[in-house]
């Protein structure tokens, strides 16, 4: 047996101050297909929790999650709607909650104060497969939610979320400005993909 093959080598000493190696951003530009821009729950987990979890715990895990939604899941691990940090951070919706059920703050939990599953709108995903991202934002002219549901119902299974679209997301891989033949206004941060469809036609957000 070659006992180099075997031997000890040293470890690798820094002499100087190195560089980070981070992913390279996507370019991508309003031709590219609109899949581009699903987060796909297949490759990426989604961020999940109870419907009797507190809202000030589910406000933490999205703060160090750096998330804006979470899925609301039931005992039998279906999706029964999202919670969005609007919906924690605001207060319409909590102090409704706490007026109704006689509650104090720290009682109230998820599933009083989310979007129930049958209110939220979705996208199948064969219809998204066959966009561009620009057809997409078109398409979601008077959508003003910043979350897209993405969802997939394969044969002889339940339908389930697939992924999502944020509009922020479509705004960041885009850059600061809206490339290709869209025009050239440097644009804030996209609230909704309403906001992005008024830059798209012609107006600022």
């Amino acid at each position: 047996m070659n006992q180099s093959l075997h031997s000890h080598k040293p470890l690798v000493q820094f002499g100087a101050t190195p560089l980070l190696t981070t992913p390279a951003p996507k370019q991508l530009t309003p031709d590219s297909p609109a899949m581009s821009v699903l987060t796909d729950f297949t490759h990426v987990m989604p961020q999940s929790i109870a419907g009797d979890t507190p809202i000030d715990e589910a406000h933490l895990k999205m703060r160090h999650g750096g998330i804006r939604l979470l899925f609301v899941m039931d005992k039998q691990s279906h999706c029964v709607g999202v919670l969005t940090a609007k919906e924690v951070i605001g207060t319409r919706r909590i102090n409704l909650a706490m007026q109704q059920r006689n509650l104090e703050r720290s009682e109230v939990t998820a599933a009083m104060i989310m979007t129930p599953w049958e209110k939220l709108s979705a996208m199948p995903l064969e219809q998204l497969a066959s966009l561009t991202i620009e057809d997409l934002v078109l398409s979601m002219e008077s959508f003003t939610e910043q979350h897209l549901l993405i969802t997939e119902r394969k044969p002889n299974e339940e339908l389930s979320v697939r992924g999502i679209i944020s509009a922020t997301d479509i705004q960041t891989v885009m850059g600061s400005r809206i490339p290709a033949k869209l025009p050239t206004t440097v644009v804030p941060m996209a609230r909704s993909f309403a906001d992005i469809c008024q830059v798209i036609t012609g107006h600022d957000l």
